[in-house]
């Protein structure tokens, strides 16, 4: 049976509730900057191969650079880290934007896009990390971390309405710096949280070299995690094409904010239940699920149908991220707690990347349904992969 007690009680807890709201505009640019750069090469360049490319780069250089910050914040602390990031990273976007609009070479463009990517403030990691030390109950984790994922969803639906709105009454470049003053406002903000004042840093270090990557079983989990996220990347470049196709580009962030409605949805059902089930298993069933999602948005054309099923093809996306989560909580050690996050964050955005730049080679030569095909099949691939090596 649904119960939202168990929701109940983690609020209930002291600097619970601070954290959640505190962490909210830091996470703004997560639903806004990869949609809007995008767009914003798209326009000014007319490629979808040179849009799809500056996408993996930026989230490549964000996947590259996030275990060294998770590294740096377990051993130093997150304040000194989110305040350099929340300097850096709207500067770099705010610098992508210059070049594009001067028509600069496209590396420079390119090389502006890997900066912002790897100076994204941390803050999500930091949330993840900092409920792992409060919370040692199994029920409480879950919740937490589905709310989180939760509130990620909400980034992802407001984000992308947000995007919408800025390209319609100004340009996508509007939308890009709209993510650079979000992320600057949202690190500020989390920073002055009281979660980060009772904040536990580890005095005791196994001296790895690899830290996390040292655990067989999370090693394993990275590379399950790198396989589905090519779905993310492929659907969010389907998506926009499908928009641009319908002579709408401003639709694409209509399309992804009403999907993530129904991963939203999702991810409060799940925090509701107790699953007897184990995690391995439900990894594979929710991978496949959300695979067979996904497929029929290559048989839709009219938008109105298409949105509609954006909703049920968002609803099994967020539970895999909550169990995804929950592996890696349960697989790294605490002195390399933030740093297992941040890896788990690097395996999914290297695997968005490859969607992006897959989705945009497809799209020179094929169809926009071919896209949501190749996201179905590996789905599916993946969670039979995952079902016959993963145990939990």
């Amino acid at each position: 049976m649904i119960s939202f007690a168990r929701y109940a009680r983690l609020l209930a807890l002291p600097d619970v509730p601070q954290a959640f709201l505190s962490s909210f505009v830091g996470r703004i640019p997560i639903g806004i900057a990869g949609l809007a750069i995008l767009l914003l090469v798209q326009t000014t360049e007319g490629s979808y191969t040179q849009a799809g490319l500056t996408g993996a780069i930026y989230v490549a250089g964000l996947a590259a650079a996030a275990p060294l910050l998770g590294r740096m914040i377990d051993r130093l602390g997150p304040r000194r880290v989110l305040a350099t990031c929340a300097l850096l990273y709207p500067a770099a976007l705010l610098a992508l934007v210059a070049a594009l609009q001067a028509r600069a070479p496209a590396s420079l463009s390119l090389l502006f896009a890997a900066l912002a990517g790897a100076s994204f403030p941390p803050v999500t990691a930091c949330q993840r990390a900092w409920l792992r030390q409060k919370l040692g109950e199994d029920a409480l984790l879950t919740a937490a971390l589905s709310l989180d994922a939760l509130m990620v969803e909400l980034v992802f639906i407001a984000g992308p309405l947000l995007v919408a709105l800025l390209v319609a009454l100004f340009s996508p470049a509007a939308a890009v710096v709209a993510a650079a003053i979000c992320g600057l406002l949202g690190s500020l903000l989390f920073m002055r949280a009281r979660a980060l004042l009772s904040w536990k840093r580890e005095t005791q270090f196994s001296g790895a070299f690899l830290g996390p990557l040292a655990e067989p079983r999370f090693a394993v989990l990275l590379v399950l995690v790198c396989g589905y996220a090519s779905v993310f990347g492929l659907v969010e470049i389907g998506v926009t094409a499908f928009a641009a196709e319908s002579a709408q580009p401003a639709l694409a962030g209509v399309l992804l904010g009403v999907m993530s409605i129904g991963s939203a949805a999702g991810a409060l059902a799940y925090g509701t239940r107790h699953w007897h089930m184990r995690l391995g298993r439900q990894f594979s069933y929710s991978l496949a699920l959300m695979g067979i999602g996904i497929a029929p948005l290559a048989l839709v054309s009219r938008p109105v149908a298409f949105a509609l099923w954006c909703v049920v093809a968002g609803i099994a996306m967020t539970p895999t991220l909550i169990i995804q989560a929950t592996l890696v909580a349960k697989s790294v050690r605490a002195e390399n707690a933030t740093e297992g996050f941040t890896w788990s964050a690097t395996a999914l955005l290297a695997g968005v990347g490859i969607g992006l730049a897959t989705g945009g080679l497809l799209l020179e030569h094929g169809a926009v349904a071919t896209l949501f095909l190749v996201a179905t099949l590996v789905s599916i691939g993946t969670a039979f992969i995952a079902r016959a090596i993963l145990r939990a």
